[in-house]
């Protein structure tokens, strides 16, 4: 587990690094705790309880990831689905896929090529906000979009 982090910790330092060169116009402090892929390109988008399906809210944020991904055709994306603590964890793992799934089928149905797309569901496991409640749960409902 320590190694994982360890990797992880790495990962993230290199995007970190080599996105402040590339022509993505992400910056040098771009992080993925800032909500955005780039400017004014939201990288998640929210669910309610014990659903997949996209409101429009959301698709009008995965509308602006597509325009996004389209100027930025070298980009590949990972969706992670996560969801709120309620549930058990096979069920909570289940629905985070569909989750990422549904964001995922979006973007290709927007014309999106499959092959830029990955999917990983974290279930409940990696909560955004800790804590119980409505407007925590309503948080840790969410499909995030990364660059892979």
């Amino acid at each position: 587990m320590f190694l994982r982090k360890i990797s992880l910790l790495f990962v993230v330092l290199f995007l970190t690094v080599s996105c402040s060169t590339t022509k993505t116009g992400l910056s040098s402090d771009s992080d993925p705790s800032q909500n955005e892929l780039a400017s004014n390109v939201p990288n998640y988008v929210l669910f309610d309880i014990d659903s997949a399906r996209l409101e429009s809210d959301s698709r009008s944020s995965l509308d602006k990831q597509v325009e996004w991904l389209e100027a930025n055709p070298d980009i590949n994306i990972v969706i992670e689905g996560h969801c709120d603590e309620r549930g058990t964890r096979e069920y909570n793992l289940a629905l985070g896929a569909k989750r990422a799934n549904s964001a995922k089928s979006y973007l290709i149905a927007a014309g999106i090529n499959r092959s830029r797309i990955a999917t990983i569901s974290y279930g409940k496991e990696r909560p955004v906000i800790q804590g119980a409640g409505a407007s925590v749960w309503k948080e840790n409902r969410r499909a995030i979009t990364s660059i892979n």
